[in-house]
């Protein structure tokens, strides 16, 4: 049985894995730091943020795919907002000396202020004084990432670069509400808190279960997460019918927690599908499922891959799978080509277990016809 809680797991991607809180923490509401680099390299030094003014301060690298992704992003909203100061700054370089170059090839597509960060002589990139100052207080694990420092000095968003237009456009117009957003970050907070501190607990009785025992603890701690995190039942039903397949004799149980989900309004979220049909089929399994529990798979699958017009991928991987588990080879060699073809120029396309299933796969459907021409 795999020790992995799927859909705990899902969750703690969602809301970060870190819960420290920093006594110098950065957040919506908090003075902006004093922008401290080595130098401009192209446009105005700003030496400091003056009153009235509103800035965008953008934390990018040369070696960054998705920062240059945003730069094309970033020059428009420059030229849309002629009075808002935009910043560029190159955090993390291993060769600080190449980013003019960059920044010169780049030209006309990289239309605002860019500078470099300052970094102690013989330190490392990530002892930058902008990283120090900024990024990490911010928690920030990554870059593309902006900040909007508003008139009055005060960093009023913080964010991925891409999602910046409509809290800058508030800003500018006057229409932010600071005070209510510093609110849903403290709140996002605290509930990442929660979660983290729930999963861990989950996290911790689940490798402790084994299919051969009841997982009473277990499920009276999902209960009680529940109705904690009563925004969050979804996840914590679907970890609920995950540990239900995997119980000795707990099959009916587990199918009236997936009927529940699916008179809900989830019942068109195939992104669940998805997960229901996965947990029934994974790979990871000590054993083949209950054929109940297969046959639930094939209708949630399916019902997945016409939501998402037999266009995903993914979806596809796992209907696949599911055929495979049922007995319908063809089908299950069928699909997993069209998972192939779908998968083409993606990073799915390079899991080498995506074209390890069609062996699998057509192995098993040649077998099966040998056999039957055998007879």
């Amino acid at each position: 049985m795999t020790k992995t809680l799927i859909a705990a797991c899902a969750l703690l991607l969602v809301f970060g894995q870190s819960s420290e809180v920093r006594a110098d923490e950065l957040t919506l509401g908090s003075k902006a730091p004093k922008l401290e680099v080595e130098k401009f390299i192209k446009g105005d030094e700003v030496k400091k943020f003056e009153k009235g003014k509103t800035y965008v301060v953008e934390l990018w690298a040369t070696w960054c795919g998705p920062c240059l992704a945003t730069i094309p992003h970033l020059t428009e909203l420059q030229k849309k907002y002629e009075d808002v100061v935009f910043i560029g700054v190159a955090v993390l370089e291993e060769d600080r000396k190449a980013v003019p170059d960059f920044v010169e090839e780049m030209g006309a597509k990289m239309e605002y202020r860019v500078a470099i960060d300052q970094v102690p002589e013989d330190s490392e990139p990530a002892e930058g004084k902008v990283v120090k100052n900024w990024m990490e207080p911010a928690g920030l694990q990554g870059i593309p990432s902006a900040f909007i420092i508003n008139g009055e000095g005060v960093i009023a968003w913080i964010g991925h670069p891409a999602q910046m237009e409509e809290p800058l456009s508030q800003i500018v117009e006057g229409r932010w509400d600071l005070v209510a957003e510093a609110k849903k970050i403290t709140e996002a907070k605290e509930l990442q808190k929660k979660m983290v501190a729930i999963f861990t607990n989950l996290q911790k009785l689940y490798a402790e279960f084994n299919n051969d025992n009841e997982p009473d603890e277990l499920l009276k701690a999902l209960s009680s997460a529940e109705k904690e995190i009563p925004e969050q039942a979804v996840q914590f039903q679907l970890i609920r019918f995950q540990v239900l397949s995997l119980t000795k004799d707990r099959t009916a149980d587990a199918i009236e927690t997936v009927n529940a989900l699916l008179e809900s309004d989830k019942a068109d979220d195939w992104q669940l599908l998805n997960n229901i049909a996965w947990i029934i089929v994974n790979p990871d399994r000590d054993s083949k499922a209950d054929p109940k529990l297969i046959k639930l798979a094939l209708k949630v699958a399916l019902k997945a891959d016409e939501l998402t017009d037999k266009e995903n991928p993914s979806i596809a991987d796992t209907l696949a799978k599911v055929y495979f588990d049922n007995g319908d080879l063809a089908k299950a060699v069928k699909t997993q080509e069209r998972v192939i073809e779908l998968a083409e120029g993606s990073q799915m396309a390079a899991d080498p277990s995506v074209k390890k299933r069609l062996k699998q796969y057509k192995k098993a459907l040649e077998a099966s016809t040998a056999k039957s021409k055998a007879e």
